[in-house]
């Protein structure tokens, strides 16, 4: 009976699932999620939560190192709440939250930056870019961003953090906060990989294709709310190449704005740069730009209903943050905790 019973103990273990890796990722609504934000993460999103135990946020702290009209950053974040269900995040299945809903985030923050060096913060690009573009507010906030970001991650124990190339500085600074903190205290944070995607399209400017599609410059972006209009005079006026070919090839080198436009509607479509060469051989951008912008106007559509009718439904989208917040902050709470007791804090 009793091998019986250890055979069925082993094969009840057997059967039992492994736990899932845990993911998490933010967005600043510091602007309106725009179509490269939708066709580089967002909408690889949904396949991520049958994988990952994935947490998602609105990082609304980290806007605040740019002076924000308060009415429009509470719209904008109760609308990035509703998009992000909108592009499939299904509440039930991952944990939606914003991020100034749990405190722990910027507790945490405060500890890290005291283990952050300076040399580390004044090397990150961010800082450089944006404080040249605001001279007129270079706050501390602005440049020790990276030590609440760290918290942001580190609260979680992810053990991946999905970030586009460009952003991988960010995760490295994390790790070596981490590392250090580790170092003097044992382990205490799980050191996050970043989890650098293998799909999704690094959408450029419609108005200027050597530069990412950016919040900063509305004309050159399509936002997830525009409406189908604007989306097709956006398009109609996007840079194409001043090329004697005019042919729509896509060639990155000597035709970045076409070779943009291409790669839009490739993922709009799922058409291959082959078949869309074919579709449009000898018509020219004019008919090549508004046929993009159509697609893109059918792309986002279903998006921008459900993203009405989900704000129409306050009371909804309230039960989605709270729950969120309540369930991250189950998690945060843990592991501010452990970092108190490490580093010496009296227990409350």
């Amino acid at each position: 009976m009793e091998q019986e019973k250890n055979m069925n103990t082993s094969a009840e273990n057997t059967n039992q699932k492994p736990a899932r890796k845990r993911m998490l990722s933010g967005i600043q609504p510091s602007g309106d999620l725009h179509l490269g934000n939708y066709l580089g993460p967002l909408r690889h999103w949904p396949e991520m939560i049958e994988e990952y135990d994935c947490y998602f946020f609105m990082a609304d702290l980290h806007t605040l190192t740019v002076r924000q009209e308060p009415a429009a950053l509470r719209r904008r974040v109760l609308t990035q709440v509703a998009q992000y269900i909108a592009c499939g995040l299904d509440p039930e299945k991952c944990t939606i939250f914003i991020q100034s809903h749990v405190p722990a985030h910027a507790q945490l923050g405060w500890v890290l930056d005291c283990y952050t060096m300076f040399g580390e913060l004044s090397r990150m690009t961010q800082f450089k870019d944006k404080a040249s573009k605001h001279k007129d507010n270079i706050n501390a906030g602005l440049f020790t961003y990276p030590a609440l970001m760290a918290a942001d991650i580190l609260l979680y124990q992810p053990d991946y953090v999905p970030v586009g190339e460009d952003q991988r500085q960010h995760v490295e600074i994390c790790r070596d906060i981490a590392e250090r903190f580790n170092g003097i205290y044992g382990p205490v944070f799980r050191v996050p990989e970043a989890y650098i995607a293998k799909v999704g399209a690094r959408i450029m400017s419609l108005n200027d294709p050597g530069s990412k599609m950016s919040k900063s410059n509305l004309e050159g972006c399509v936002t997830l709310a525009d409406k189908p209009e604007d989306i097709m005079r956006k398009f109609k006026r996007a840079i194409t190449d001043s090329d004697t070919e005019r042919c729509v090839r896509y060639a990155p080198a000597e035709k970045p704005g076409v070779s943009n436009l291409i790669q839009i509607y490739a993922a709009a479509t799922g058409k291959s740069y082959e078949d869309i060469e074919k579709e449009f051989e000898g018509m020219g951008y004019g008919k090549f730009k508004p046929a993009v912008g159509e697609a893109v106007v059918e792309l986002l559509r279903p998006i921008r209903e459900e993203t009405e009718r989900l704000l129409a439904d306050k009371s909804y989208l309230e039960s989605v943050y709270r729950a969120g917040a309540e369930k991250a902050s189950y998690f945060a709470n843990k592991t501010l905790a452990k970092v108190y007791k490490k580093v010496g804090l009296v227990a409350r």
